[in-house]
């Protein structure tokens, strides 16, 4: 059995919403003029803060207060699509290859989150499950990582994170862990192999590279 304790992403990783969350976004920027950006455009464009990104993808500055408005919107037209998102077509087979411990973090809120992971089939297959308490949210996932480490008593250097962004492996690299990055998620292949870190197409062989590191 390995010592490492692995951290699954959620959005974008063990649940394939890709789809869902160009829509939502769309359904977003169209409530504020904004044009529609395709998956391919989301996936090169797509980082934390997500502000930032909306600010990118709509040519003008986005602040505090309509990024709020904007978050609610997208979300609004989220759940309305969820009933229709399955898992990634491996997730279960590769949450079972894991031989250790491992956990679940999050971005999306918290009180949701844990009866989708129920709803999912998942439930105690998982050491700790956390999503995101505050009302708005966006911005990077160290200290939310760090925070979920904490309370499983784990030290960041024994982590092992798969995720979808690039910001997943910057929170992972955070903490003294280390990454592997999923490319069926959020962010475009070509960007995640840019950076370097270890790449991989399917979750199941995320979890095999995970395993060597």
């Amino acid at each position: 059995m390995t010592s490492k304790h692995l951290v699954w992403d959620w959005n974008g990783t063990l649940l394939d919403d890709l789809h869902l969350v160009v829509s939502s976004t769309n359904t977003a920027f169209a409530a504020v003029g904004g044009r529609d950006v395709d998956a391919d455009e989301h996936r090169r464009a797509f980082r934390r803060p997500v502000a930032e990104f909306y600010a990118e993808m709509l040519g003008r500055a986005v602040d505090q207060e309509e990024f709020g408005r904007l978050d609610r919107i997208f979300h609004d037209a989220y759940r309305l699509g969820l009933t229709d998102v399955s898992l990634a077509a491996d997730a279960m087979a590769a949450i079972k290859t894991w031989p250790g411990s491992q956990s679940l973090l999050s971005m999306w809120f918290h009180s949701e989150l844990i009866p989708a992971v129920e709803g999912y089939g998942l439930a105690g297959l998982f050491a700790r499950v956390d999503g995101l308490r505050a009302e708005l949210g966006g911005g990077f996932k160290a200290a939310y990582l760090a925070a979920h480490l904490d309370e499983l008593g784990v030290a960041g250097r024994d982590v092992v994170l798969i995720g979808d962004s690039l910001d997943d492996a910057d929170a992972a690299e955070a903490v003294g862990g280390c990454a592997v990055l999923y490319t069926g998620g959020f962010t475009h292949p070509a960007r995640l192999r840019e950076s370097g870190r270890p790449v991989a197409d399917t979750l199941v062989e995320a979890v095999k590279m995970a395993m060597s590191l």
